[in-house]
Formats: C-alpha cells, structure tokens, sequence
C-alpha cells in the first residue's frame, strides 16, 4: 500500500511510525514531515493546506491512502479534492469539518443529536459576552469559536480574563464566541474511527493541556498524555460510541455531509454524567502519541477500511494491556513566545531507555545537521510499560538525557495514575 500522509508534527511521526511498521505499507511519504519523520519515511516539502499541490503527489506516487494529519487541511477542503480525484482519504470534507472549525456548528449537531453537552452562548459582541458571563457565573469558559490549534479556551474565576478573552476572539474577521457552562470532574480524550456510517473507538486517553505542574497556567497545545486510565468504566468506548460518536455520524449522514475519518471527543466525567467538551476531527495531539504507543493491529487497513467505507470488513483496533506516558518537551516562552533555535541532543540515549521512542515535532536540520528547535513543542518522548507508573518513570528517564537550552516539560504528567 502506497500512503500519503498530511502534516509535520509529533502526532504525524507518531502515525508514520504506525503506518510505517505495518506490513501492508509499501512506501510511505509524509507532506511536508519533520527530521523524525525522515528516518523512516519519505519527506515531501508539500503544503498541506495546498489542495492542487496535495492531489498532484497522490497521483505522482499512486497513492493507496491519503491521511490527514492536521486540522487545517481539513477545514480547508483537502479531504474532498483528495477524494474527487479518485483517492481513498482518511479525513472529513470541509463541511463536517466544521465540527471542529465551528465551536457553534458543532453545538447545533449535538444539540440535534441529543448528545450531552455544556449549556452555551454563542456571542457576537461584548453586550452578549457579559449577559452570558452573568448568567453562568464562574468559573468562566470562554472558547474562541474558530480554530485556534487547542489554545482558543479559557477557563478562569477571573471575569476581566474572560472578558479579555472574548474580546479577543470577537476582533477577528468573523469573530464569534462561545461562553458555556462550566463542567467538573475529569477529562477524557476517546477518539472514534468513522467510515461515514459507522463507529470504532480506539483506547483512551488523557492528556495535560496548562503549562505548569498542578495544572497551573495557560492552555497550550497539550504537555503530555497516557493511556490507558485504570479510572474511567471499563465500557467507555461503547459508551461514548452509543452516546456520542454514532448519534453524531447519523445527523452528519442524514444532513448529507457524511463523517469519514476521526472524530475526536473530548469529554468530561461530570457528577451529572458523561458530557461532551469539544470535538475534533482528527487525531489529538499529544494523545496520539500514547495511543498509538498501545496499538497492536494495523492501523493502514483500518485507515483504508475507513476511508472506503468498510469498517465491518475489519476487526476493531487491538491495544496492548501495557501502558504509554508521553511526556512534551517545549521550547522556551512555550506558549505565550516560543523561542527557537535551540540545539537539541541526548536523543539517541534517550531512546536506549527501554521501552521509549522520541517523536519530533517542532524540529529542523541547520546546514551543519544539527537537530534544532524550531517550533513552541519541539520533542514527544513516549514510554511504554507494564502500567502507567512503570510507563512514567521511563519516560522521564529518557527525557533526562536529553538537552535543549531553556527547554521545559511538566515534572507530574501521569503524577499518581
């Protein structure tokens, strides 16, 4: 099988490394990739947010598979170019994208859906923003209603940060916002493979989006995940299934904009019941990382099954009872103003940990092949172990060996799991 594969971060090297190992992959390339990627793949500089440069190297490498891998393709129209030219694509069209690309949209589905979910405003000005701040009370949720590469939310018993917030978000072109209802209890990301018509969870996880230990400071992209969680009912993934994922695929069908690809839920285990944060189409990053750390069948044929639309031709996805800690190694000023250029070493011994593998995200080779930071979350350094306290503790070995000038990752990922 020939695959092509969206996109340049951890949670790309984490799906090359899978899609890579399977034995039905022939030749993998990965537009545009990173340095990680390039040790086990074939890098094209490729825009992926590019239709006509993205379906002119599928059809130069008589491509099998198209994998999108970011959001941004995804909202863009990738997925249907790609599928118009005759290509199976994991990854929804732009319209049920906008699950993901609209925070409003993708309450209208749920609401249609019964699926449970936070009470919520959709904003266009700051009258609006302060009535529905009023009403709900604190703390507040403010979400920016576009996409905002998972730094768009704010949640803070302080108004005039909220207030801040939504003003923010309302300057941009368009600009909307979403002040919802605050919900307790933990969170659990559950990403769900979808062919359009049906539904298979993959394993959960749960990942630590603040900066700072104890949960502390502002929101980022995510600082580290695991999986699994000896916590959440051992029936999660039907459950989310049942109540969430398969409601929402049925109203994207009968809307006429069917979901193909992975509709990710993000969830919080309220004392009032499951209910539903967020949702995304694609797959989480830094989620992925553990996930896919666990994943024991082939992830091409559930890809491919997917994207033609024949889930119930393949078994559902298998995980190892071992347990995966992935621990984010971030730039320094991560992520108010990251700043890069760092040299980066320590890899290879890292990865004599046993059990670990490091992924690259925002990483570049300089003209003397030295690994330098080049983005806000430069490294993933992903463990498996017998359980997720095993697992940790291999992970922050390795990350030990590892040098970036400034560099900064949580100490408490997984912290008594």
């Amino acid at each position: 099988m020939n695959i092509l594969l969206l996109g340049s971060g951890a949670r790309e090297h984490a799906l090359a490394r899978a899609l890579a190992h399977a034995p039905e992959t022939t030749r993998l390339v990965v537009a545009p990739g990173n340095p990680g990627t390039a040790s086990i793949a074939t890098n094209i500089a490729v825009d992926p947010t590019c239709a006509t440069s993205v379906v002119e190297l599928a059809r130069s490498m008589e491509a099998d598979l198209v994998v999108v891998g970011p959001e941004a393709p995804l909202v863009a129209g990738v997925a249907d170019a790609v599928r118009e030219a005759g290509f199976p694509c994991f990854g929804p069209g732009k319209e049920a994208a906008q699950l993901e690309g609209s925070k409003a949209f993708a309450k209208e589905i749920m609401e249609a859906a019964q699926v449970p979910t936070a009470g919520a405003y959709v904003c266009t000005t700051m009258d609006q923003v302060e009535q529905a701040l009023e009403d709900f009370g604190a703390p507040y949720v403010v979400k920016d209603d576009g996409l905002a590469a998972g730094k768009g939310v704010v949640v803070t018993e302080d108004r005039q940060e909220a207030l801040d917030h939504a003003s923010a978000c309302l300057s941009k072109e368009h600009g909307a916002v979403l002040i919802e209802d605050y919900l307790d209890g933990p969170e659990i990301s559950l990403f769900c493979v979808c062919d359009g018509t049906r539904v298979y969870p993959l394993a959960p996880a749960q990942d630590f989006k603040r900066h700072g230990e104890n949960n502390t400071g502002p929101n980022t992209g995510g600082m580290g995940a695991y999986s699994p969680l000896t916590w959440a009912p051992e029936d999660i993934g039907q459950q989310v299934v049942e109540k969430v994922a398969q409601p929402v695929v049925d109203e994207m069908a009968r809307r006429g904009t069917p979901f193909i690809g992975l509709l990710y839920c993000g969830l919080a285990m309220t004392s009032r019941g499951m209910k539903v944060v967020e949702f995304n189409v694609r797959f989480g990053d830094p989620e992925t990382q553990a996930v896919l750390a666990r994943l024991q069948s082939s992830l091409p044929e559930l890809l491919l099954a997917a994207a033609e639309g024949k889930l119930d031709e393949v078994e559902p996805p298998a995980f190892s009872h071992q347990a995966a800690v992935d621990v984010v190694l971030a730039a320094p000023g991560y992520p108010a103003n990251a700043i890069t250029g760092g040299i980066i070493t320590g890899i290879e011994e890292a990865e004599k940990v046993e059990g670990v593998h490091v992924l690259h995200a925002g990483t570049v080779r300089d003209d003397d092949d030295n690994l330098i930071s080049a983005g806000g979350r430069v490294l993933s350094i992903v463990a498996l172990g017998d359980c997720v306290t095993h697992a940790r503790e291999r992970a922050y070995e390795a990350l030990n060996c590892i040098d970036l000038p400034g560099g900064y990752a949580r100490r408490d990922i997984a912290a008594g799991r």
